[in-house]
């Protein structure tokens, strides 16, 4: 399809928008809808939390009467199904839109299209396909979940110079710096869950919430799932990470007799079998990834030790690595950054280095993993 610089430059806006939802429509896409009349904008709106109005309801809000003729920029096709709310495009054909201009398909099998049939049946005009790679790079997480059932999944690691993420003891606190620290906040907030190990827990004792200002003072901003898994049942109730905002779940292969707080979700999953008689058994990390997935988790964050991200890598259910390197040599007795079984240089995983800056006086690397 032909499209107008002007065509673009609203869609443009209306991505902008969605991006002002970044942090809180968690379980939902990132939606933004911008309404034009006679080159004029007079509508506009974005998804701001689950259970509140769609982009396209905001935008209608805010035109009005005026609605009626218009052309509405949407980053996502209308819904088409009855969830929480109504689907936006009968209510984009209720209000008299005369030309719709769809970024990109809801990768929802509830949609998938619906939406479009809705719209062109009533006489709409519908093109789609207008900056189309922008707003899918809105929703990497929504779309995996939708295509694949699994969410998207991003480890974090700290590490030195020479490449060690905690001391033979256990001990990581502090490798990075405090502005990294910071940086890892955001990374927190925009997640739906952030997944660590019993070892961190009872070693670290971290709250692994979010308690930046600039989120939290967000009325629409919830505090991601933290989940821990304990498959050896060493984690105990008074745990820093259970007394905070928000849910925990505690997985494991069993239920637990502990007197966990009212907050703590104990879940159970499947054990793998070990390597050997002597081996403990281990969660089934894909299948925890596919409980995420189905409670309407888009994102994970990893932030667990080198064993725990290292079977998460092992396994190819890493999409995205981030890795802060702090300005420090720890020697050649602290922990790797992963503990993967290794042997051949034919073994090696390969990664794509997507993007480098400097985060106080350490740099942030982000490397996506190369699927076969």
């Amino acid at each position: 399809m032909s499209f107008t610089a002007q065509d673009s430059s609203y869609m443009a806006r209306a991505i902008q928008l969605a991006r002002r939802g970044w942090f809180t429509t968690r379980t939902n896409p990132r939606v933004g809808c911008v309404l034009v009349k006679d080159s004029v904008i007079i509508g506009e709106g974005w998804h701001e939390k689950p259970g509140f109005a769609h982009a396209e309801i905001n935008a209608l809000n805010h035109a009005g009467e005026s609605a009626k003729g218009a052309t509405a920029y949407v980053t996502l096709e209308p819904c088409a199904h009855h969830g929480k709310t109504g689907p936006c495009a009968e209510a984009l054909v209720k209000a008299g839109i005369a030309r719709v201009v769809v970024a990109m398909l809801d990768p929802n099998p509830l949609v998938a299209g619906k939406g479009i049939h809705i719209l062109a049946n009533a006489g709409i005009t519908v093109e789609q396909g207008l900056m189309q790679s922008e707003a899918e790079r809105l929703n990497p997480g929504f779309i995996k979940r939708m295509t694949k059932g699994l969410p998207r999944v991003t480890a974090k690691v700290g590490m030195s110079l020479d490449g060690r993420t905690a001391m033979a003891s256990g001990e990581s606190q502090w490798i990075t710096g405090a502005d990294a620290r910071r940086d890892v906040q955001r990374l927190r907030a925009e997640s739906g869950a952030v997944i660590t190990g019993s070892g961190t827990v009872v070693i670290d004792d971290p709250s692994m919430n979010v308690r930046e200002q600039a989120f939290i003072a967000n009325p629409h901003f919830t505090q991601p799932v933290r989940v821990i898994i304990d498959s050896q049942n060493i984690v105990e109730p008074d745990a820093k990470i259970f007394g905070h905002e928000g849910s925990c779940w505690l997985v494991s292969g069993h239920l637990l007799v502990k007197d966990y707080p009212a907050t703590v979700e104990q879940k159970t999953v499947a054990l793998l079998p070990g390597k050997d008689e002597v081996s403990h058994q281990k969660i089934d990390l894909q299948a925890l990834l596919i409980m995420l997935a189905e409670a309407g988790i888009n994102d994970v964050l990893i932030e667990a030790g080198s064993g725990l991200v290292g079977a998460f890598v092992e396994q190819k259910l890493v999409d995205e690595l981030i890795v802060y390197m702090a300005p420090k040599l720890m020697g050649s007795a602290a922990r790797p950054m992963f503990q993967l079984p290794l042997e051949t240089m034919q073994q090696n995983i390969e990664l794509t280095l997507n993007d480098i800056r400097q985060i106080g006086n350490d740099l942030r690397l982000n490397y996506y993993f190369k699927k076969a």
